[in-house]
Order: C-alpha cells, then structure tokens, then sequence
C-alpha cells in the first residue's frame, strides 16, 4: 500500500483544482501537441469520461496506473483521470523494450497500462467525487544495482501539496510551459503537470529539434521553457543568432539531468535576453533537498549549481565526517519534514537519516555547491541515466562473454555515451561484435545501448569481483 502523508485541513483534490480552472476560462488553451489540443474545458469533460473508463477497469483510490503513450495531450488526460480516482499516475517509456518493460511491471504491479488512446467507454462527462490519492506521482528508474525501481511522490495529490514550490520554480499563474523532452522523466512530467495546474498552456514537442525548439517559444509567447544541456548544446550549433529574436515572452528556461559544459552554458547566456532567465536546479527524483542557481549568479560563481534551496545537504569524507569547504565527498540530502518520497523495488542508501543518491560535490566558503561527478559507475547520456550493471547483465547474456565493464566516454553531441569493455572467448571471432549490437538492441534502450566496443583477453575483476572503471576507461584507445 501507498503510505498516507498528512493532509492540510481542507485540501483541494487536482481534479477539484482543474474544474476550477475550467470554470474560470473554459476556452483557455490547456495543452497541445501540433496535433491535438485541448481546452481546459475539454480537457477536464475528456478526463471525467476517461476516468469513467479506468474505474470500469478496476482502477480505484491508491491504484497505480501505468501510462506508456508517446508525447502526446493523451498522455496528460491520463495523468489527470487517475488523479479524479485517486488513483497514482506512473509513466513509462513508450519505447522500452518488452524485458525492460516486464521488469518495471513486476515491481509496481499496475492495476492498469494505458500504452495506447483509450476508447471512452462513458458518456458521462459530468464531475466525479472528490477524492485526493495518496500521492501525485510514481515515476520509474533504474536502480544503482540496474534494478528498476518506482519512486512514489510523498506528496499528496491535492492542490496544497503539489503547487507548494511553483514559486522557487517560476512556475507561475496563467503562462504557457513549452516540454521539450519525454514525458517518461521525471522533470518534464512533474513540471509539465505543475504548469497544468497552474492554468498555463502545456505546449509538448512529440519529439525534440533544436531548430522547432526556438520556433515554438515564438510562436506560443513561452513564459517557461525545459530543457537538458544536451538540447542546449544542440539548439547552440543548429540555430543561428538571428534565430534567437523570439524570445521577449520567456521568463524562465530551467535545465535539469545532467551537468551542463561550461561554454554551453555561457552560450546561452550571451543570447537569452536577460542572463536571470536561465536557472539550473540539482535534485533528484527522490527529492529530499535541492540547489538552485540562475544565470547572473553562476556568471559570479562558474561551475556551481547554487545554493541550497530546499532540505538540508552535507558532504561527508567515506568514513561519514563532515568535510570543510573545497573538499570534494559524497553528497548527503535530509528533507525538512515529512519524507518526500517512497521506493518500490529499492532500499535508499542511508545513514544516521541522510541519504545519497550517489553524488561527489563540494561547497565553497559561500556555501555554493559544486558537483565533482554525477556518481561513481553511473552515465549520463544526454540527461538520461545508464546503470552499467544493467548493461553489462544484457551483454553477459551472450554465451561467448566472459565478462563485461561498461564505462561512459566522452561524447561532443550527449555529453557521454556508453562504451563495453568485453572479455569474451577467443575463438568466438569477428561476428561477435555485430552479435552483441543485436542482443542489445532487443534488451536495451537506445541510450543505453553501447556505441562502442574493446575486446580483450585477460580478467576484468579481481578475485572478489570488484573492478576499476576510472582504470578500465583510462586504457581505452583514444576514440
């Protein structure tokens, strides 16, 4: 069961709050995707149908209901109708592949998976009961370990909950949200839907280009735009300075998932019409702290991705002492109150009541922080987590494969991209590169699949099967 937080005394249900809204402005654009497109009004009449239909499906307060549909307003009516039930939302890739796919299933046992439009099987569109579920979200990951795990938002789905950091997020009244990236993370969906709430007009990209990004800001007057630093990357080599003239409405362009190169980041800031538009946030899905910087203060503090903002956070040395400013260790997180977060699937990594997500960082004497690296074994690829034991479990399913360690090199367009170190059985030859590619194409998401392969002989791990990743990538040949 999911555990009950504590609710205000009178909290208003999400679905109470979209009515609302509705009432308010019902011809107001709620959200589009270039194909489709729904009025608050409409929108809010879809979804009670919609959740009409799931709850003839069995779906009821605190049942997980999985959505893996593209990018598409399909995707957030469904987020919108599990919340008129009470019921938790958790949204999948679209694209994975069907072992990635059973594995994730297997721990968060839905009630219901929504993986296509669903025909409305009411004609009622009139409202339902109010009801606030026990949480607003459940978005997915892959564990240190390359388990899946869900990670169920410790916030209720009511109104008080969930809009309670709009205002350190920019998310304000009645703008217009442009999403560029899948609705399957966690920051583009939990922002998306913070907009929706807010009455902005959730503009979503199906898919990302760099030179309809900018498009779109102009054409829809964006107040608020999402973005991964390799978007920012891609958006700075494709698009042209004159390109750059369509930004006057945009107030906020917040970028997440991955740390951003620095001439990426100066980049933008020499075109944004005002350098305080751009802000960084460093949290994770888990959310027990965060830190937070905009592009006039980083001009003054380079590298650092802010001050604290939200939750406590320390840096401790591997025996647990705190260390003093400069000093690089592990990043330890403590919410303020009540917990924000609870997995399934998974076990945090703890200790005297701080958590790790696994970061390096350090502060400096103004108590900005600065990460040393995202974690030790994990890659980052284009803002996307790539757990090596997951990949290296996929390419071990191949029976000429003795081993396999799975390192993150240097990449110009995503910042990092998997590469496979194989030992793997002499006689097996050359197919066994094409081979692999294949077995992994059927296991893996296209990110976490290895772009690269190095093929050798002797031992990767030691007796008590530990390895070394920095020196294994250290070796690798230059690419």
């Amino acid at each position: 069961m999911i555990p009950e937080p504590a609710l205000p005394e009178h909290p208003t249900p999400l679905g109470t709050r979209l009515r609302d809204l509705a009432a308010e402005a019902p011809g107001a654009p709620a959200v589009s995707d270039g194909d489709a497109a729904f009025t608050r009004d409409e929108l809010d009449r879809h979804t009670n149908r919609l959740a009409r239909t799931l709850a003839a499906r069995g779906v009821g307060r605190g049942d997980l209901v999985a959505i893996a549909l593209p990018n598409t307003v399909h995707h957030v009516a469904a987020s919108v109708a599990a919340w008129k039930l009470g019921a938790v939302p958790m949204p999948l890739s679209a694209r994975l592949p069907a072992a990635e796919r059973d594995a994730v299933l297997a721990v968060a046992r839905p009630v219901v998976v929504i993986d296509r439009e669903l025909p409305l099987e009411s004609a009622d569109d009139s409202p339902l009961p109010p009801v606030v579920g026990p949480s607003w979200k459940a978005p997915t990951s892959g564990g240190s370990t390359g388990t899946p795990k869900v990670i169920v938002a410790g916030q209720a789905a009511c109104t008080e909950h969930v809009l309670a950091r709009t205002d350190g997020l920019r998310i304000d009244r009645d703008g217009v949200f442009l999403a560029t990236a899948p609705l399957h993370h966690n920051a583009p969906y939990m922002f998306s839907l913070m907009a929706l709430l807010q009455g902005h007009h959730v503009v979503l990209m199906q898919r990302f280009d760099a030179a309809r990004t900018l498009e779109l800001v102009a054409e829809h007057r964006v107040t608020w735009l999402y973005l991964v630093p390799t978007m920012m990357s891609r958006i700075l080599r494709t698009v042209p300075d004159a390109g750059w003239g369509g930004l006057g409405s945009l107030r906020t362009a917040l970028h997440v998932g991955a740390p951003c190169p620095p001439e990426v980041k100066r980049g933008w800031l020499a075109r944004l019409p005002r350098p305080e538009i751009l802000v960084e946030l460093y949290a994770g899905t888990e959310s027990q702290a965060s830190a937070m910087i905009d592009g006039r203060d980083w001009l003054a503090h380079p590298g650092s991705v802010g001050r604290i903002t939200r939750g406590h956070v320390r840096i401790t040395d591997d025996e647990g002492r705190e260390v003093p400013p400069g000093v690089v260790g592990e990043i330890w997180m403590r919410p303020e109150g009540a917990p924000t977060y609870r997995y399934l699937g998974a076990e945090p990594r703890a200790r005297d009541g701080w958590e790790s997500l696994g970061d390096l960082g350090s502060f400096d004497d103004e108590g900005y922080l600065y990460l040393a690296d995202r974690r030790a074994d994990m890659v980052v690829v284009g803002g996307a987590n790539v757990y090596p034991a997951e990949v290296e479990a996929a390419l071990l399913g191949h029976p000429a494969v003795s081993d396999a360690v799975v390192v993150g090199v240097p990449d110009d367009d995503l910042g990092r991209v998997v590469h496979a170190v194989v030992q793997a059985d002499p006689s097996s030859g050359p197919e066994l590169g094409p081979e692999l590619e294949a077995l992994v194409a059927e296991r893996l998401s296209r990110h976490k699949q290895p772009r690269g392969y190095t093929f050798v002989d002797h031992p990767l791990r030691d007796d008590a099967g530990k390895v070394r990743r920095a020196a294994v990538a250290a070796a690798l040949p230059a690419r």
